[in-house]
């Protein structure tokens, strides 16, 4: 690579480099205002101009959202709802992976095809069969109710049957030749391999079920019941509404996914890529 080439490369590259900064500070920005605003004071939240840091920065918001809401049951329901939630569909969806990967049984194609056409439906679009179905069953307003329309992912399943898919079949073969069961087969020789893949995807339906407010919102009407993220919009006042109050509650619904996705920003990733098909 010649002189002007290198120049040329490093003029772009300085370009790219630019338009990135500038985009992340843009994605960003929303974030720390948020942060920022949750740290004043009501009038101060309300100025007709724009304040990048607090004139008096106080806690009195968190401290507010913290001892005037029912934010401690918000997160018990929250933790039990995803944690629940992720354990039942990784187990579930590991199972039909294999299954499907693995075993030859009469409708295997027709449910691998239902599974994929299943990805292509919006969850919106059967909120109204989950709501009755839920109803019908008595669950509603339940730990159970809130979970149970959320147990199904299309995509971890699809994940799980292209792992497996790539597992050579010499380790099966030696299996059956040694007498071991299905399950022995799964859990012995088959989950070690897939520990990455398996908390990669934990992790992404956790912070999958932990965000999810539709279905919450429309399945709790008692408080004491509902999950953080329907829980915060109950953070108002009798005489109107309090920015900042709401804000701090708001931090402090998405302060658990923010740490996990820091501590765990690589599995993350890896999840991504894989539900998105780009690595198998």
């Amino acid at each position: 690579m010649n002189a002007m080439a290198a120049q040329r490369w490093n003029f772009w590259g300085g370009i790219i480099t630019a338009l990135t900064l500038v985009w992340a500070i843009l994605w960003a920005f929303p974030l720390y205002w948020g942060v920022i605003s949750s740290l004043k004071p009501d009038d101060e939240v309300v100025r007709p101009y724009v304040e990048l840091w607090p004139e008096t920065p106080t806690l009195e918001n968190y401290i507010d959202a913290l001892t005037t809401t029912q934010i401690g049951a918000w997160y018990v329901n929250s933790v039990a709802v995803a944690v629940g939630v992720t354990v039942i569909t990784i187990f579930i969806s590991m199972l039909c992976g294999y299954a499907i990967s693995q075993l030859r049984f009469p409708g295997r194609i027709a449910l691998w095809w239902l599974i994929l056409a299943s990805f292509m439906v919006p969850t919106s679009a059967l909120i109204i069969n989950h709501f009755v179905l839920v109803a019908n069953l008595g669950l509603l307003n339940t730990w159970a109710g809130i979970m149970l329309p959320q147990l199904i992912h299309p995509v971890i399943i699809i994940v799980y049957k292209q792992f497996f898919d790539q597992v050579p079949k010499d380790f099966r073969e030696a299996a059956v030749m040694d007498n071991a069961s299905e399950f022995g087969i799964l859990f012995k020789i088959y989950m070690p391999m897939n520990w990455g893949v398996t908390t990669a995807l934990s992790i992404v339906c956790f912070i999958w079920t932990w965000n999810a407010f539709l279905w919450p919102f429309l399945s709790v009407t008692r408080t004491e019941m509902m999950t953080i993220t329907v829980g915060i919009t109950q953070v108002n006042d009798a005489f109107g509404v309090y920015y900042a109050r709401q804000l701090s509650a708001a931090v402090l619904a998405g302060l658990p996914v923010a740490l996990a996705y820091l501590f765990f920003q690589r599995r993350v990733t890896e999840a991504i890529t894989l539900s998105a098909g780009i690595k198998g």
